[in-house]
């Protein structure tokens, strides 16, 4: 009997088991996607941008870093409050040029890191305070700061005086240093002495390969054109390429083992905190949850999110189009919300293809801060992206003059 009491406890425990690895299974999400990676180019390491908007920042530095790193084999760490600090003094003496007729803010573009690498070099992160560790904080946090900085600028530029001093100048430098660091005007790397542009010399690139690319019908197709957005507030030109043929340069780039410096829209619902982002076909995603259109739109943004997890890799997407593209930028729909670093691609177990996407906010969601952005997510919501003028293929490199 004792034998049979065992037995029988054995098989219950057993069948709990089985029911418990049975609701588990249930529970799992089972239109998560599954990545095969196509091609996955060598970047560094994560960083994380925190309460700061500096996304251009954090993107296009990753970006040359890859850029050096093919170049030579070596990884660097530049430092972003370098670009930082140079780019808001820029930014600011423009403003006060404008007599205050344009905005100062913390975001900007690739060109602003581009353009800093050219007039001032760079220094590696150990050259300057750690982000945040001038205030006491473990990351950036501008809340203070541009607390302090907006309101200086809008003075000086919005004086009433006939005539204004360039001491100004000092006390907002003042300000930068004081919450980014000073940007050192000599320092030592690895056992050798260096300038900021001697800095710069030494790492292998020529900054002149770099060029912007775009896409949209209020500009002639293979002319050059500063994108209207505020962030662009240095006007620097994006070659303008028929859609199809600005998706055939970052596939090919990537091909060739070049990165991107992508900017973009990512307040769509489609893109996710979890490390994904589809081109999300409303009318049809509503249909399936079995919501209308009008039900769907009221919904609550976490509701969405339920909804868009739940469907997973089989979430429909749109079709995007040139005319789509054009709609929504001229609509606002489409605007430049934030700057990633696109170095691969991979496949989900249906064959979709997704960009591999480094993203500045630390080792978060899914996939340790990498972005899993379908081809046509990025289609829709590609507002420029700088690239190699060397990964660019040929016949569209003949189009472009270049």
């Amino acid at each position: 009997m004792k034998k049979l009491l065992t037995i029988a406890l054995a098989l219950f425990v057993a069948a709990g088991n089985v029911s418990a690895a049975k609701k588990k299974a249930a529970a799992k999400p089972s239109n998560k996607p599954v990545f095969t990676v196509v091609k996955e180019i060598p970047v560094t390491s994560m960083k994380d941008q925190n309460r700061s908007g500096t996304c251009w920042d954090y993107s296009t530095l990753s970006f040359f870093e890859a850029e050096i790193l093919k170049a030579t084999g070596k990884k660097y760490d530049l430092c972003e409050s370098f670009i930082a600090n140079k780019t808001y003094m820029d930014r600011a003496i423009q403003v006060v040029r404008y007599h205050g007729d344009c905005q100062f803010a913390q975001g900007g573009s690739a060109e602003d890191v581009l353009a800093t690498l050219k007039a001032h070099g760079i220094c590696p992160e150990e050259a300057m305070p750690f982000p945040g560790s001038l205030y006491g904080d473990s990351l950036n946090n501008f809340n203070e700061f541009f607390s302090v900085l907006e309101p200086y600028v809008a003075a000086v530029a919005k004086s009433s005086a006939k005539k204004i001093s360039n001491a100004w100048k000092n006390g907002f430098q003042g300000i930068l240093d004081a919450y980014l660091g000073k940007c050192p005007e000599k320092f030592t790397y690895e056992g050798r002495e260096y300038t900021p542009k001697s800095f710069m010399q030494s790492l292998g690139l020529n900054l002149d390969d770099y060029v912007s690319i775009t896409s949209y019908t209020h500009h002639p197709f293979y002319t050059g054109f500063a994108v209207e957005v505020q962030d662009n507030w240095r006007f620097p030109l994006s070659y303008n390429l028929p859609m199809e043929e600005m998706m055939q340069v970052i596939d090919n780039a990537l091909e060739q083992g070049y990165t991107i410096a992508w900017g973009g829209d990512v307040s769509e619902d489609g893109f996710t905190r979890k490390g994904l982002a589809y081109a999300v076909d409303t009318k049809a995603t509503e249909s399936l949850a079995g919501s209308d259109m009008a039900r769907w739109l009221k919904l609550a943004p976490a509701k969405k999110t339920s909804i868009l997890d739940s469907l997973g890799c089989k979430v429909p997407e749109v079709v995007p189009t040139q005319e789509m593209r054009q709609e929504r930028f001229d609509n606002w729909e489409l605007t430049d919300d934030h700057g990633m670093h696109i170095y691969g691609i991979a496949k989900d177990q249906n064959g979709k293809e997704y960009y591999m996407v480094k993203n500045s906010w630390g080792e978060t969601g899914d996939y340790k801060g990498t972005w899993y952005m379908t081809k046509a997510f990025i289609a829709a919501n590609t507002m420029d992206y700088l690239v190699n003028k060397k990964a660019i293929p040929a016949d569209i490199r003949k189009k472009l003059g270049i």
